[in-house]
């Protein structure tokens, strides 16, 4: 029997805003424990919340870049349950209400699908428990620490219809989505910090036709390999039971990375168990046409239109997919060569291949971490239209820009690479070389014309591979009389 996987993912993005979503303190993570925290993020009796207008500027951008719906009059919830980190005991979150509804998000590559965005809502988050002993799971733990400088912090909730079919493609929407957000720049989507983290939601079932299959869910990775490996794990335990005959326990489940399996937690709550009830002391919001069309007027080019734009300009689709998926700020430096007047496949070409192979040698993260500029890599290259450098002598002069050593020019003639293209000055190499061997050049007169290659190499090792090659058998063909 061919099992047939069903995913669907829910991502949560925190956004940077200064402060908390339901009070003045502010949201970041770099404090002591316990020092960004006041009555209202503590959840003490009589203090009430404001929603931060920001938040929902940046929730708005979020759902309307997804192409969602914007709901007119959003209700905030209470979503009741405890845990250790939940000072009141409930979250502020949304049910049925939500921001943002029905939208979808375009995956490409190897794997492309139309993935359809349930909602995107707004909640806050809880706070962090750290447990000490063990190995560092609560059911090992001698002791926990709450830190509450996360509780309340603006958090946005995607949630995606049941549309995925792989974990390779689990992945692909969770990178997209991820470009998406650090394209709006509502949050600084860094993922080793748990700015943006999946839940996901498996189940399999004997093919297309057939009813959905009882949903387990993965909770908490922050990584895509964890995301995909998690659900491929859990789509391989989930299809061996129900080939056995096994059933399948709708219930949550935790990843476990370093054993690579995903490990029981607790039996999966319904919506009913959270007794969601609109939260007394936040009265709906009035979200007008006014102010969704002043945030779709802040989206910026999406990353989804601005590959299409690459390969519209002549740029090879998996190259345009790199310079608008890499972290190293790729598609910064690519635009701002070509509008420097770099030629944009030969831009295109040095960004995706000799600076990142030169960030990485030199141990570099990220172009704005170098000294490389648009404009400095759009003179490497007209350098090496010109036949002012050799492509072996750019790739040294790369190095050196991005070293800090100033810009091309400056680093070619500081490193003595600039490319001899004085036709006296190679006329006189050539008839040196000439003399040095006559064997080989009257084999070159008589037709062998391999042999041109030959004396060029001895050119270029004479100049110390300064010589420009293509003038050098030009005068080498045209003494030779071929």
């Amino acid at each position: 029997m061919t099992w047939e996987a069903v995913i669907g993912l829910e991502t949560h993005v925190e956004l940077s805003t200064e402060s908390k979503m339901f009070c003045g303190c502010p949201a970041r993570f770099d404090a002591e424990p316990n020092t960004n925290t006041c009555p209202v993020c503590l959840g003490l009796p009589g203090a009430l919340p404001v929603p931060n207008r920001e938040a929902i500027n940046r929730i708005m951008q979020i759902g309307l870049a997804l192409n969602c719906s914007v709901t007119r009059r959003p209700v905030f919830h209470r979503k009741n349950y405890f845990y250790a980190d939940l000072p009141k005991n409930y979250q502020i979150s949304q049910f049925d209400l939500p921001v943002c509804v029905d939208g979808h998000l375009e995956v490409g590559g190897d794997h492309p699908a139309r993935i359809r965005i349930e909602r995107v809502h707004q909640e806050e988050d809880t706070g962090k428990s750290t447990h000490r002993g063990g190995d560092g799971r609560i059911s090992a733990a001698e002791y926990s620490l709450l830190d509450f400088n996360r509780s309340g912090v603006p958090l946005v909730e995607i949630v995606t219809r049941p549309d995925i079919r792989s974990a390779v493609q689990a992945r692909a929407y969770a990178q997209e989505l991820r470009l998406l957000v650090e394209a709006l720049g509502v949050s600084d989507a860094r993922l080793e910090e748990g700015s943006i983290r999946f839940d996901a939601n498996v189940s399999v079932r004997p093919g297309p036709e057939s009813p959905l299959g009882t949903k387990v869910e993965i909770k908490n990775m922050n990584s895509f390999r964890s995301l995909e490996r998690a659900v491929s794990y859990e789509i391989e335990r989930q299809t061996a039971r129900l080939s056995l005959g096994q059933r399948i326990v709708m219930e949550t489940r935790h990843w476990d990375e370093e054993a690579g399996v995903t490990r029981g937690g607790r039996i999966k709550e319904g919506s009913s168990d959270y007794r969601y009830f609109p939260d007394p002391d936040l009265v709906p919001m009035e979200l007008d046409h006014e102010w969704e069309t002043r945030m779709a007027s802040l989206l910026p080019e999406l990353p989804g239109v601005r590959r299409a734009r690459y390969v519209e300009m002549g740029i090879d689709a998996a190259q345009a997919a790199v310079l608008v998926g890499a972290e190293a700020g790729l598609s910064q430096l690519f635009e701002d060569a070509t509008e420097a007047g770099a030629d944009p496949a030969q831009a295109a070409n040095w960004a995706t291949g000799e600076v990142v192979a030169s960030l990485r040698k030199a141990a570099i993260q990220s172009v704005g971490e170098s000294s490389l500029t648009g404009a400095s890599l759009a003179e490497l290259l007209g350098m090496i239209r010109q036949g002012s450098v050799s492509g072996s002598a750019a790739r040294e002069v790369l190095a050196g820009v991005i070293a800090g050593e100033g810009p091309p020019a400056e680093v070619a003639a500081t490193r003595d690479l600039l490319q001899i293209s004085d036709t006296g000055l190679l006329e006189s190499v050539v008839d040196e070389l000439v003399a040095a061997n006559p064997d080989e050049f009257a084999r070159l007169k008589d037709g062998e014309r391999k042999l041109v290659g030959f004396f060029v190499g001895q050119v270029m090792r004479h100049t110390r591979g300064k010589a420009d090659p293509k003038l050098a058998g030009s005068l080498i063909t045209e003494r030779a009389g071929l």
